[in-house]
């Protein structure tokens, strides 16, 4: 199979601001959409749209682990008190544990002060941290092909493209085998292939998984189904 990357789009999900360039507090708002990409991974910008960590939109102003909607928290951030504005944000992104031991983050943190003041003025700028993207590329172009959205969005499962839409899956010994609807197959040891779950809006429709490559090596993929009680209805023996 083809070298394949996962999710591009959303590991390389640099947002730009739509407003001009000039500079908001110590930080240019601008240079921070483009160091948002360290960020973009597990978090949106879109209200609502929680992913590894919750949505940062309309993150200035709100005390910390009060979003609704994201039932991850950790309780030593939502016990923290912590309100986010400049200085807050500035010590939690240089160094989350040290601010508040304890918490989830697996995010080391930033050390580079000019850095961090960036993406500071990009989350407090009017815009809210949204603006415009590069489109991303969801064409079959045969293999599992690259997925992708919208800079920085997660990708619309429903509407991915033949060579991504899962027809049939089969166990032999150590291999699933995956079918997809334009026709390929695909053989993974059985460790290489993952199996989840999004039941949220971007999530596949019901009894209809998608395949999505993980990594670079394309002996590796994800199986996202829209409910758990799918996986192993789905699955069939058969060599």
């Amino acid at each position: 199979m083809k070298r394949i990357s996962f999710l591009n789009a959303i590991v390389a999900g640099a947002v730009a601001a739509t407003t001009g360039g000039a500079a908001l507090a110590d930080g240019d708002r601008d240079k921070g959409a483009k160091q948002f990409r360290a960020c973009a991974a597990c978090h949106s910008l879109q209200g609502g749209d929680h992913r590894t960590g919750p949505s940062l939109a309309g993150i200035w102003g709100r005390t910390a682990g009060s979003i609704a909607g994201f039932n991850r928290y950790s309780k030593a951030l939502k016990e923290s008190g912590i309100v986010w504005n400049a200085d807050a944000l500035d010590r939690w992104i240089k160094d989350p544990k040290a601010l508040v031991p304890g918490n989830r983050m697996v995010f080391r943190g930033i050390a580079d002060k000019k850095i961090r003041d960036d993406l500071i003025a990009f989350l407090k700028a009017p815009s809210g941290g949204k603006g415009p993207a590069a489109a991303g590329d969801m064409g079959d172009k045969g293999g599992m092909g690259r997925m992708g959205g919208p800079a920085g969005e997660m990708p619309k499962l429903k509407e991915l493209a033949a060579n991504n839409r899962v027809t049939a899956i089969t166990h032999c010994k150590d291999t699933f085998t995956v079918t997809t609807a334009n026709g390929e197959i695909h053989p993974f040891w059985e460790f290489n292939l993952r199996f989840k779950v999004d039941s949220g809006a971007n999530g596949p429709a019901p009894g209809k998984p998608v395949l999505a490559p993980s990594g670079m090596m394309g002996d590796r993929a994800f199986a996202v189904f829209a409910a758990a009680d799918e996986i192993s209805a789905f699955i069939k023996k058969g060599c």
